[in-house]
């Protein structure tokens, strides 16, 4: 322990303890998605399940609602639904992190989880960061309780990465398989193509490039947030590109979010299928992936969009929450992505009904929406501040002005609409399209919303959704 992590350590408490009196009455909380004790929370890091709980490390901010230094925050819970605040995981306090722990992922091996990550690093002088002047580290933290970083230690730098690849190279996902050790990296090429780098390792630390993926022609100028997985036997890459402009409904966002299939040898000749976006709602961004102890490929993302031109009211205190983790399955087609069943147990106060025409239902402050056998168009109207839409090929999400604070709508093209299933929070909104085949997510700061005002012709069940229970440091 140096100075400036004793002193971090210190600071970090005192931070929170003003989020804990900011908390008081706070009525913008979420009640059933992770969300930071105060200050900044952005990418989920370190997904895993480890002595008998599962583990969410995120970039934190505890200095600065607007971003500031970023540290590991932690959230554990046995469950996904009881969560645990743990104290803050690890610190910007060595020459290779000293400007931000930047983020990685989780490898539960030999009682002990290893936590590999970015060390982001600015030097000072006059430099562009993205050609010049940025040290993107790869380093290792390791825990065997799972809640103490016992040691910290820088792996590659900038000098051990490809010749042709700029500054950015960042976003470690790690996995065992076949008895070897991989790991992925996001890269931006100095005539800025995206791209990813696969290592591979026979001891968790000393790694060597194996292979490089990109697609024919270029695809973004950077490749974010890499994560490579198979499920149900289909390989996925998944990332975040930066640098796709808008085309019609496609990439409504400043930066787009989503995945390819992946067919061949990652570790040598393959190709990348089409690429498909994940989630074309507002806030989502950064996902990650892991295997549940039953098995289950469970990802989690940022409800967030860096750069984006709209805001939260919160900043002033705290800003951003994470999705509702979502299990994956490939259906032969497309990925699937939809609320893990453990959310089924918030249920109460159920009630169903065949719509012909319009009905408008309570709502408490969190509900669990489904319709099915869809005849025709059909709107769901939130309170007076969000709508969802069905009508000539297009599922529209719109956000009221004084709700959306910037966000006012994104369009889905769809062939058909067989079913919806839409999980209203007390500041969010998730929206799952045709069995999770598309996923719309947003954040949105209502006046009230009480009301579910439904017109077409459809079958309609709803719950309302008790909160999670989330103890607090």
């Amino acid at each position: 322990m140096n100075a400036l992590h004793r002193d971090l350590k210190r600071l970090v408490p005192l931070a929170e303890e003003r989020g804990r009196v900011l908390r008081e009455g706070d009525r913008t909380r979420l009640r059933f998605h992770l969300m930071p004790p105060v200050g900044w929370m952005n990418d989920p890091n370190g997904l895993c399940w480890y002595r008998g709980n599962y583990h969410v490390f995120y970039q934190y901010g505890p200095f600065d609602p607007t971003g500031g230094v970023k540290h590991w925050g932690h959230w554990t819970s046995p469950d996904l639904l009881h969560w645990t605040q743990q104290p803050t995981a690890m610190y910007p306090d060595q020459p290779w992190d000293v400007h931000g722990v930047y983020s990685g992922s989780a490898l539960v091996e030999d009682d002990a989880l290893y936590l590999y990550y970015t060390g982001n690093v600015k030097f000072a002088g006059d430099y562009d960061y993205i050609y010049e002047g940025r040290g993107h580290n790869v380093a290792l933290g390791i825990t065997k309780d799972g809640i103490h970083i016992e040691s910290k230690q820088l792996l590659m730098e900038n000098k051990d990465y490809p010749a042709d690849v700029s500054c950015h190279v960042r976003d470690p996902k790690v996995w065992k398989q076949d008895g070897r050790y991989y790991m992925v990296l996001g890269a931006r090429t100095k005539d800025d193509r995206g791209e990813l780098l696969v290592y591979q390792s026979e001891d968790k630390l000393n790694w060597t490039l194996c292979n490089t993926i990109t697609t024919p022609e270029i695809f973004g100028y950077m490749w974010e947030c890499p994560d490579l997985f198979c499920v149900d036997g289909q390989w996925i890459l998944s990332l975040s590109p930066q640098g796709i402009g808008q085309d019609g409904y496609r990439y409504q966002n400043v930066y787009t979010c989503g995945y390819f299939p992946l067919y061949g040898d990652f570790r040598g000749e393959c190709a990348l299928g089409d690429y498909v976006e994940t989630d074309v709602g507002f806030d989502y961004y950064a996902p990650q992936t892991f295997e549940a102890p039953d098995g289950r490929r469970i990802v989690i993302g940022w409800m967030g969009m860096p750069d984006a031109d709209y805001t939260n009211p919160t900043e002033t205190g705290w800003q951003h929450c994470m999705s509702v983790p979502r299990e994956l399955h490939w259906n032969g087609e497309r990925l699937t992505a939809v609320p893990v069943e453990e959310i089924a147990q918030l249920r109460e106060n159920g009630r169903a009904a065949k719509v012909s025409g319009s009905i408008r239902l309570s709502m408490g402050e969190g509900a669990d929406l489904m319709l099915s056998e869809i005849l025709g168009p059909v709107r769901i109207a939130v309170g007076a501040d969000a709508e969802l839409r069905w009508e000539d090929g297009l599922l529209t999400l719109r956000l009221s002005e004084a709700a959306g604070y910037g966000r006012t709508q994104r369009v889905l093209p769809l062939d058909s609409l067989t079913d919806l299933r839409v999980l209203i929070d007390t500041t969010s909104i998730e929206v799952f399209v045709n069995g999770g085949e598309q996923t719309m997510s947003t954040r949105y700061y209502p006046s009230e919303a009480n009301t579910l005002d439904i017109d077409g012709t459809c079958r309609v069940k709803q719950y309302d959704l008790r909160a999670m229970t989330f103890d607090w440091a």
